[in-house]
């Protein structure tokens, strides 16, 4: 039967509490959720690092979805408040998959969640193996935020390695904070990325203020005008939405690269 009053604190969880086919006893929502649509007209009850917790309790949750530890503060007054609460802190690819199935189970649908976790594999896999897949492995810079410069997190790395490019950042991936990740604008250029893609959180990349940083008209990827972005819900959400940046990812790349 599982939980009958579930509140999603992200995009991701509300997502997965969705698509296994508990939409119906979701009682609040982030308000960073955008899929599927219907979700946005549930109650908002957070945003991410930060909550309405008497409008979580005022909902009468008997379970509290969230991701990240960043949410631990949120999550640690929900418990002493008496709240049950499942927190995932999936970082890579295979995690996230792990995260899915076990989302889809804490909203009592096992096998449902299962199935998605095994679609959203199956479609990266798909992805990776692509016909017209290029040889040419192009190297590219990921952006997630522009103040200070942060490189991408595991799950963005493997994603840009599975659709066929080379990040320049590989030895941060395994640093689970942003702060770990931050990078000197000379580094960049030195490493001198082909592709520049960007997904600022939470607000729109100027992919013209990012090409006219000083020392930057040097950079392959500028002087070929080679910069994107991806909205953050498609590829910063370590959930189902991951394939949809996967795919613009892919096309990119095989743009830059003749291939597709």
């Amino acid at each position: 039967m599982g939980p009958q009053r579930i509140v999603c604190l992200t995009a991701e969880t509300t997502e997965i509490a969705f698509a296994v086919g508990a939409g119906d006893r979701v009682v609040g929502v982030s308000g960073y959720a955008v899929r599927p649509p219907e979700a946005r007209t549930k109650p908002k009850v957070a945003a991410f690092q930060t909550a309405h917790v008497e409008r979580i309790l005022a909902v009468e949750p008997d379970l509290v979805l969230g991701f990240s530890d960043l949410q631990a503060d949120i999550a640690r007054e929900l418990i002493r408040a008496g709240v049950a609460v499942l927190i995932t802190n999936q970082r890579t690819l295979r995690e996230t998959a792990e995260a899915i199935a076990l989302v889809g189970a804490a909203c009592g649908q096992p096998e449902a969640g299962r199935e998605l976790a095994d679609r959203f594999e199956a479609e990266l896999a798909a992805i990776a193996g692509r016909p017209g897949r290029p040889a040419h492995r192009p190297r590219v810079y990921f952006e997630e935020w522009d103040n200070p410069l942060i490189s991408g997190i595991a799950w963005v790395s493997e994603l840009i390695e599975l659709c066929g490019g080379e990040d320049i950042f590989p030895e941060l991936r395994g640093c689970r904070s942003a702060r770990d990740r931050v990078v000197e604008p000379e580094e960049v250029v030195r490493r001198d990325p082909e592709v520049i893609v960007a997904s600022w959180c939470g607000k729109k990349a100027r992919l013209e203020r990012i090409a006219a940083r000083p020392g930057w008209e040097g950079v392959s990827a500028v002087q070929a005008g080679r910069l994107y972005e991806i909205k953050s819900p498609d590829i910063l959400a370590p959930g189902p939405s991951l394939l949809h940046g996967a795919r613009q990812l892919a096309a990119i790349l095989d743009g830059v690269t003749g291939g597709g």
